[in-house]
């Protein structure tokens, strides 16, 4: 039984893992690209509705989830003496942890709430002065959980190379 829970976790542990990478890489290569080159006042509004929106049972399993069940999958390759895979398991769900969702609370969420606070400027000079003072910085933070959630998603898939190591070796 454990050896079935062990594989439907660590299924799960890919997805959850390639899901908020892919969500965090989509706004280091597209979206914030595209709302930096808009009208700075339509860019604030689009990023205000776009962070309001995101808080959905949707997206929460990817963003909350994916240390806990990297942890628990890390529990069940320990149980099954799978060390190697136990490690990348529960490495991937530290780096996540501490470089994607303790991150994004810290520094992100604050940033964005702090925009949702304010009204776009009729003047478009301070509201460009306004979404480059939230762009600039947001995105190199977002690089930086980006970069995290992808070696999560490295290790995981090292992880399930590593589960079946005793299936090879026999």
């Amino acid at each position: 039984m454990i050896t079935i829970m062990l594989y439907l976790f660590a299924f799960l542990s890919m997805m959850l893992s390639g899901a908020i990478f892919g969500f965090f890489y989509a706004w280091v290569c597209s979206t914030m690209w595209g709302l930096d080159a808009a009208d700075p006042a339509v860019a604030i509004q689009a990023m205000q509705a776009m962070n309001a929106s995101v808080r959905n049972a949707v997206f929460a399993p990817a963003f909350f989830g994916t240390p806990v069940v990297l942890l628990v999958t890390a529990a069940l390759a320990y149980a099954s003496r799978l060390r190697k895979a136990a490690m990348a398991f529960a490495a991937a769900g530290l780096i996540y942890l501490l470089g994607g969702l303790i991150l994004t609370m810290t520094v992100n969420v604050p940033v964005n709430e702090a925009l949702a606070a304010i009204s776009a400027p009729e003047s478009t000079a301070e509201a460009q002065r306004i979404w480059e003072d939230y762009s600039r910085p947001w995105q190199i933070w977002n690089t930086v959980r980006t970069c995290f959630s992808g070696v999560t998603l490295a290790l995981t898939g090292f992880a399930i190379f590593a589960l079946n190591e005793r299936l090879r070796s026999t």
